[in-house]
């Protein structure tokens, strides 16, 4: 048997990373594990303060990090921060559009308000902000672009209608914008499961140590990061337009 070796296959060295919801959950860990992988990272959320300590984290690394403060639903959060961005490291190799929101609510209790801030945050702001940076990344050496959607697309649930539809929108936005700034930018998508972040902290005992998929369980934070790299790095490099499923198996 031949046995091949991709030395450096997943190595992001050299690169600049821009992750929003970068402070806390799965985007804290791409933003970790990103620079393990030898990326600089622009960690960008609501609080700043959050986003310093994860950037402090990045520089004991050994690699340079910036913190940005963004509301990602807001047009002009968006272009504030890719402005930022930019201005800073000069170009963005790698974005990761991960920030967003999934309250449960019952469909007829759903505020105008609440349906205008969820739709906002997982695909108004996702799409300027992915659309914008796959235009300077395609006028430049090009770049990838990961979406963290959801399994909330792919398994509607009752009590999630606005964010489903929004990641449904999501992933739609992925393969489109994959054809449309290709072959210069790869664009592809995490389908996310149920995962132990923040949010699990509101579910029932029996979610947080049970889950309707293949494992039979909620994946752990840390457990987004093959993905991700896999995704990020050039070991995905005929990967373009997909949505990747990291649910654990859910059906």
């Amino acid at each position: 048997m031949v046995e091949i070796s991709h030395p450096g296959l997943f190595d992001l060295s050299g690169k600049v990373a821009l992750i929003t919801g970068g402070s806390r959950g799965l985007g804290r860990q791409m933003a970790l594990a990103f620079a393990d992988a030898g990326a600089d990272v622009i960690v960008a959320s609501r609080k700043i303060e959050a986003c310093e300590e994860v950037a402090d984290e990045i520089r004991a690394k050994g690699r340079r990090a910036a913190a940005i403060s963004v509301h990602a639903g807001r047009w002009n959060d968006v272009n504030a921060l890719i402005e930022k961005a930019y201005a800073v490291f000069g170009r963005i190799d790698i974005l990761v559009a991960n920030a967003g929101m999934s309250p449960a609510v019952p469909a007829h209790e759903v505020t105008e308000a609440l349906f205008d801030s969820v739709m906002n945050l997982n695909f108004k702001g996702p799409f300027r902000l992915c659309a914008e940076v796959a235009h300077r990344m395609n006028q430049g050496a090009g770049g990838v672009i990961i979406a963290t959607s959801s399994s909330g697309a792919l398994v509607p649930a009752p009590n999630t209608i606005p964010y489903g539809g929004a990641k449904a929108a999501l992933n739609a936005m992925t393969v489109s914008l994959a054809h449309g700034y290709g072959p210069k930018v790869r664009v592809n998508a995490i389908s996310a499961g149920p995962f132990l972040t923040d949010i699990s902290k509101a579910w029932p005992e029996e979610m947080r140590e049970t889950s309707d998929n293949a494992l039979q369980r909620p994946g752990r934070p840390e457990e987004i990061v093959g993905t991700a790299l896999w995704l990020a790095s050039e070991a995905s490099s005929f990967v373009s337009g997909a949505i990747i499923r990291c649910d654990g198996g859910m059906h």
